[in-house]
């Protein structure tokens, strides 16, 4: 039986080749929105390993995917498989893979493996990979040529862009039910092991003038640039028609911003051949920086939060950008990009226990339109019950959600860090929210009652801990998370105090709440808080009520 991409329901016109509308984005208040058959869609993605997205591959894992609430799969579309000889196109794998998500309820990200992928061109075709000449390599500063194709080379460029948009123009057609929502352009762009190209079209470029199109962007810019570009920039010399190193001085973090350019043009250009087919939402990915590294010691010029304007002038046709989260520090990570003012969407992050937590904070915080762990076919155990049972929390919330991004009432909890001890204030309107966090399972005997230092678990399994919280009415709050015990106060302290009025565990079917059980005794420390145990994943609602 082939069942239909799961979307909420809503109409819309279509292109002149579906009578379905074209997946777009759209403002609602701070926030930005994927729009899905005309009403806003939240991604609860997975991404598949890099080698699992043909069909007789992910035939046997179908029934899994389905069981961890996805709906969205992020895929990717290789340069080397669909276009193995020039200007001769193979779209089984694209077919296959599309016609197989839509039948078993699914929407897709695709994912275009073209020149870059984590820095390298590996999936290059063969006939790019071994006409060197044609397509030339990045070089490092001795002369040594790099597995990275140049962005300084237009036969580069061009054959990508041309191949992009034979993809783009292959699903207008193929894909009628827009089971497509969103397409990632490369992946994880960046230089490495230096921080910028020393081939010879790049020392021409280098040496040359910064380009009138980036100094006309900053300038236009200047209140509300990175921190990290408004430092270094010289604004009397940009408008003399100053060279890199006159502008911004002369070392990697120059190096690494005069990478981003010529990265982002590139990138431009091939979304714009791809848009000019169809017009879905798209985006550039990053691989993060470790804590001390300096650019070249990790993938460099990619679309990171610090050169956020660089990318914005030099490719505009990209709706957005995105990171890709391993480290520990999600919330720190997850903010830096919200900040930038673009919609969140985490297309890969680690498929640990933590994902769970992840997930409902950054829909929660940030208003993400999706977040998706890696490797999703392989994730396991309690991390898979657990990502589960989050996905089924944001997808019971989904209509909250959506009705309440960007407004200013909805916020996540999430450990701002490792070995938090005290509470973690965070403020949702005329209230402010104590948290405190359980990474581990209670005592038996202590239901109820927040672990305490010596009072430990035999059980010592490290819990995710978070949650997503939506304030539905002046006292009252929805809470869907774990291992997060909350109290509650004024916003002002004074004689005035915030009390737990009544407490429930329920759950929303079709937007309605279905009643489970009240709580209160041990379960609320007798009207005291609000807690979501640990190992599990809830759903609470909270009415609030002030004494004095």
């Amino acid at each position: 039986m082939t069942s239909t991409p799961e979307t909420a329901a809503g109409a819309g016109a279509g292109d002149a080749s579906s009578p379905w509308p074209l997946p777009s984005l759209r403002r609602s208040g701070s926030a930005t929105q994927l729009v899905v058959d005309g009403a806003p869609f939240l991604v609860r993605g997975g991404e598949l390993g890099n080698s699992s997205a043909e069909r007789t591959h992910l035939a046997e894992h179908w029934d899994k995917l389905r069981s961890l609430g996805l709906n969205t799969l992020v895929a990717p579309v290789c340069w080397d498989v669909v276009e193995p000889v020039e200007g001769q196109f193979d779209w089984s794998t694209v077919d296959e893979l599309v016609e197989d998500a839509a039948a078993h309820g699914m929407r897709l990200v695709l994912l275009w493996f073209g020149t870059w992928k984590n820095s390298m061109s590996c999936y290059a075709p063969g006939w790019v990979k071994s006409d060197v000449e044609r397509f030339p390599r990045c070089r490092t500063s001795s002369g040594q040529a790099l597995e990275i194709l140049t962005p300084f080379s237009a036969a580069n460029r061009d054959a990508d862009a041309r191949a992009f948009a034979a993809l783009m123009g292959h699903l207008r057609e193929s894909d009628e039910r827009r089971t497509v929502v969103l397409v990632q352009v490369e992946n994880e762009i960046g230089m490495i092991p230096e921080a910028r190209d020393h081939s010879a079209e790049a020392e021409t470029a280098f040496d040359g003038p910064v380009p009138a199109e980036l100094v006309g962007y900053v300038e236009d810019h200047r209140g509300g640039l990175a921190p990290e570009l408004a430092d270094v920039w010289e604004p009397e010399v940009s408008r003399r028609g100053g060279s890199w190193v006159e502008v911004l001085g002369e070392g990697p973090s120059t190096d690494e911003i005069f990478m981003a350019w010529h990265f982002a043009r590139y990138v431009q250009a091939v979304v714009e051949a791809g848009k000019a087919q169809l017009d879905l939402p798209m985006y550039a990915n990053a691989a993060l920086i470790r804590p001390g590294a300096l650019p070249g010691q990790y993938p460099s010029a990619g679309p990171l939060p610090h050169l956020v304007d660089v990318w914005r002038a030099g490719a505009p046709a990209l709706d957005f950008i995105a990171p890709d989260i391993y480290f520990p520090n999600f919330a720190e990570w997850a903010g830096r990009y919200a900040r930038t003012g673009d919609p969140l969407f985490v297309p890969e992050a680690l498929r640990s226990t933590d994902a769970a937590a992840n997930a409902l904070y950054a829909y929660g915080a940030h208003s993400a339109i999706g977040f998706s762990p890696f490797g999703i076919e392989s994730i396991e155990g309690d991390a898979a019950t657990l990502l589960a049972a989050a996905n089924d929390v944001v997808r019971q919330l989904t209509p909250l959600m959506t009705a309440h991004a960007g407004d200013g009432s909805m916020t996540g909890l999430l450990p701002p860090t490792d070995d938090q001890r005290t509470p973690h204030r965070v403020r949702l309107g005329e209230v402010v929210l104590e948290a405190s966090y359980e990474r581990e399972a209670a005592p038996s005997l202590a239901d109820g009652v927040i672990n305490e230092v010596g009072d430990r678990s035999t059980d010592t399994r490290r819990l995710p801990a978070g949650a997503v919280v939506i304030r539905t009415g002046p006292d009252d709050l929805v809470l869907g998370g774990i291992g997060v015990t909350v109290t509650f106060s004024p916003v002002r302290p004074g004689s005035e105090h915030v009390g737990v009025l009544s407490c429930e565990e329920g759950r929303y079917d079709d937007g309605v709440w279905t009643h489970r059980r009240w709580l209160n005794g041990d379960e609320t420390h007798q009207g005291r808080h609000l807690r979501l145990e640990p190992g599990r994943v809830s759903l609470q609602r909270v009415r609030l009520y002030r004494y004095r």
